[in-house]
């Protein structure tokens, strides 16, 4: 029987039922700590490969680690629950341009910069309509070529940039991306 795949609506990329369970899960764990009012929507790339690197699968590896610690939450002697609910209370929300993870080969085929550009208009649409955050800060590397996009676009809120582009949490060495992304939601805290 042959099957049918569609394009997903969280990355546009061609959808197997896997990956569309994957989806949904990933939907379902940040549903949980979504805050009613989004102080600050954090907007990386290409969501995770892994779980462990995820926010809301609450391991808190890679991405996630350097996120928390960006916005100055200690993991530490915390359970998961704890720490998320931290994080939701705080204001903070993370997504992703790409909602899912790259599927193998996919850079081969069409290259996340082509997915961006295709995705853009969604997550602007999303980001004014549903999300309504107060601000929005651009923390991937991967989404510097749209950054001046971003920053023509009414997103409805400001948009927080690292001296015009994106905070790059996703680098190799993102200490100094972190420490200053710290510094920014410090600040603007403060001025609210």
């Amino acid at each position: 029987m042959p099957t049918h795949f569609l394009p997903c609506d969280g990355c546009g990329q061609t959808a197997s039922p896997e990956h569309i369970a994957r989806r949904l899960q990933r939907l379902e764990w940040t549903t949980r700590y979504r805050p009613v009012h989004i102080g600050t929507l954090l907007l990386a790339g290409v969501s995770p490969q892994a779980d462990e690197d995820f926010l809301y699968a609450a391991q808190f590896k890679g991405e996630a680690g350097r996120l928390l610690e960006a916005v100055g939450i200690s993991t530490t002697g915390k359970s998961a629950e704890v720490v998320l609910s931290e994080f939701q209370r705080g204001g903070f929300l993370l997504t992703h341009l790409l909602e899912c993870p790259l599927e193998p080969g996919q850079w081969d085929q069409q290259p996340p910069e082509d997915l961006f550009e295709k995705r853009l208009p969604q997550v602007v649409t999303r980001i004014r309509r549903s999300l309504k955050p107060k601000r929005v800060a651009l923390i991937s590397d991967a989404l510097a070529p749209l950054a001046a996009r971003f920053s023509e676009v009414d997103l409805g809120c400001p948009l927080i940039l690292d001296d015009g582009k994106p905070f790059a949490l996703d680098a190799a060495d993102a200490s100094s991306a972190v420490h200053h992304l710290r510094e920014v939601l410090g600040l603007a805290a403060a001025g609210m």
